[in-house]
């Protein structure tokens, strides 16, 4: 029979790949606790209608990206492309909110888009996931930006840029979209790709996140987003890049970050790395505190967030990461094999890790083989051992020190 290969776009990760995403998660969630948040888990299947009315008709990701069928019963379901949109539906859903209170929640695993695959960019990935509810002060974007350095510095990743701009709010954006719709609008539509030829009349903002070298130099001109803010949007980005200077966060600032999904005010931010080809930002987020009363949560509830990419981060992690192992038990006689079984029973029992060895080879392999797993220690078990009821014990660092004991004063 044919073998069954898998789809295209996904990727199976096995130990040696699946330990750096183990060590992100770990790393994600000591740093994501240490600022008072809390994993929640929501369902990878949603309804389609979730993300339409979040991240927007308008997006490539509702237009072109989205994993979308009907179940048996003919309801239009969606594989989530994105962790805000479920995490906004389950804190709506579940009445989390209080006047007053402040929620925040992380959450880690898989999404779905239908990309064209290429390194750092799959149709399966996985994100990391930050969102605070609740919080309207500038302080809360200020945190949530200090949390993402805190965690990138916390894995090793130093050679970052975080950019940041100011999206505005409904008060002011409008007027700006108006602004920009005008410098569109008088330049030859037929220079600009389909996709922002489309975008001028239902999302003029989307033009400067295209990512065409043409358009990119048809709009260089475009009225600046940050010229044209209002009052208080202006006092609060000013607010937020002064907490962040004074906390040592070394940014830029980039009047055409706009993200891709259409929740986003007032706040936007990017990390980007060059080390990682094409697709060089790694984590991004920002201000969205019109999305719960848009999803039928109250009114004026306030949230902002991030996710980062960890396909594109696994790309930047230096360094091994198979996990070392406490002990390797070796087996060179078949009669022993049930004494080495037991024996590392006891010493995983004792808080140890490591392997035994199911059937008896060589020392030699054996001794490979505790040296391919980075076994700190080998117990041997052959005939004296067997005829004994004892134990050799190898140190396998470099002078490989090797004794002799009963087994019973090796756990003494």
């Amino acid at each position: 029979m044919a073998k069954i290969q898998k789809i295209k776009g996904v990727a199976d990760l096995f130990p040696e790949d699946s330990a750096r995403y183990a060590f992100m998660e770990k790393a994600a969630r000591e740093t994501f606790t240490s600022y008072g948040f809390g994993e929640l888990r929501v369902p990878i299947l949603e309804k389609t209608e979730l993300f339409c009315r979040s991240i927007g008709e308008e997006t490539d990701v509702v237009q072109k990206e989205m994993y979308t069928f009907p179940d048996r019963k003919g309801r239009s379901l969606t594989m989530r492309p994105e962790a805000t949109a479920g995490i906004v539906r389950a804190y709506v859903e579940n009445k989390i909110h209080q006047p007053g209170k402040v929620s925040k929640y992380f959450t880690f695993g898989p999404m779905f888009r239908y990309e064209r695959p290429q390194a750092g960019r799959m149709r399966q990935f996985h994100q990391i996931d930050a969102e605070i509810f609740g919080a309207a002060e500038p302080q809360a974007d200020a945190e949530v930006l200090l949390m993402l350095s805190a965690f990138l510095s916390g894995i090793g990743l130093e050679k970052l840029s975080f950019e940041l701009n100011s999206l505005g709010c409904p008060e002011c954006r409008p007027q700006y979209n108006q602004t920009l719709k005008d410098f569109l609008n008088a330049l030859d539509r037929s220079e600009l790709c389909e996709d922002c030829q489309r975008r001028m009349d239902t999302n003029p903002l989307r033009v400067l996140d295209c990512k065409s070298k043409n358009c990119k130099a048809l709009t260089k001109d475009a009225p600046a987003l940050p010229d044209h803010l209002c009052g208080e949007c202006r006092d609060h980005f000013n607010t937020v890049i002064a907490l962040i200077s004074e906390a040592g966060l070394e940014y830029t600032l980039n009047p055409r970050l706009v993200r891709g999904l259409d929740y986003y005010q007032r706040t936007a931010f990017e990390v980007t790395s060059g080390d990682i080809g094409a697709q060089t930002a790694v984590a991004g987020g920002g201000r969205y505190d019109g999305l719960v009363e848009n999803l039928g949560g109250p009114k004026s509830v306030p949230a902002i967030g991030f996710a980062c990419g960890m396909e594109r981060l696994a790309l930047l992690l230096e360094g091994e990461f198979e996990t070392a192992n406490d002990f390797y038990v070796a087996l060179v006689d078949e009669r022993a094999a049930k004494d080495a079984l037991i024996f590392a029973e006891k010493l995983r029992r004792n808080g140890q890790k490591g392997e035994v060895a199911f059937s008896a080879r060589s020392m030699k392999a054996e001794l490979r083989h505790a040296n391919r797993i980075n076994a700190q220690k080998c117990f041997i078990f052959g005939a004296d051992e067997f005829e004994n009821g004892t134990v050799t014990v190898k140190d396998m660092a470099e002078d490989g020190e090797q004794v002799t004991v009963t087994r019973n004063e090796y756990f003494k």
